[in-house]
């Protein structure tokens, strides 16, 4: 990998569920987050600062270098089913710096292309001290209405990040939850709280 002056260090995690309440899933899924730990381009600037210039500099290389990473973790594109996007701030930032790099074209619309999705992709942000975790919100990738889907992956960095730094997260599942039965948005019947009180439609 060629040296990239503000990346300090790349954290991937990965799991699959063998058992879950004692039976075997019949999908079984593989999760896996990708973290990046950079150093915070926007300190010492003011609210007034123009964001855009760095973005688009540095985020299409934080959505190429982390979705290559899932990729190879989970066993190509095609395997990948669902994904979720994240960034943690350290104290000396703002939330808005960690906005400016998940948030935008040239992170989400590349992330989205490259891993072959459609859907909006479900996010995390917020300010945090150094190994505070994160849970980062995944769905379907080209089906946001399919509920077996909805899962989460829990990313922390032990040292990140520290209060001059971002982490930005990228994460999927190449399948469902476990034992998924709770029915699909797109087929749930119409219910509000008159339906369940029986009153007249």
């Amino acid at each position: 990998m060629q040296e990239i002056p503000w990346l300090r260090k790349l954290v991937t995690y990965r799991d699959e569920v063998v058992l879950e309440a004692g039976h075997a899933p019949v999908v079984p899924a593989r999760r896996a987050s990708v973290a990046a730990v950079i150093s915070n381009p926007w300190l010492g600037t003011g609210p007034e600062h123009d964001l855009s210039e760095v973005v688009s500099d540095i985020a299409p290389t934080l959505a190429r270098l982390l979705t290559d990473r899932l990729v190879d973790s989970l066993g190509g594109v095609d395997a990948i089913e669902a994904f979720g996007k994240a960034a943690l701030i350290g104290s000396a930032g703002e939330i808005e710096h960690g906005g400016a790099l998940i948030h935008t074209p040239y992170f989400g619309n590349l992330m989205r292309e490259f891993l072959g999705g459609e859907s909006i992709i479900c996010f995390a942000d917020t300010r945090a001290d150094a190994g505070q975790p994160l849970v980062v919100p995944l769905w379907h990738k080209t089906h946001a209405a399919t509920r077996s889907h909805y899962q989460t992956v829990d990313v922390r960095v032990s040292d990140a990040p520290r209060a001059g730094e971002i982490v930005v997260v990228a994460a999927a599942s190449t399948g469902p939850r476990p034992h998924p039965r709770i029915g699909d948005r797109s087929t749930d019947p119409a219910i509000t709280s008159l339906t369940l009180e029986g009153a007249p439609s």
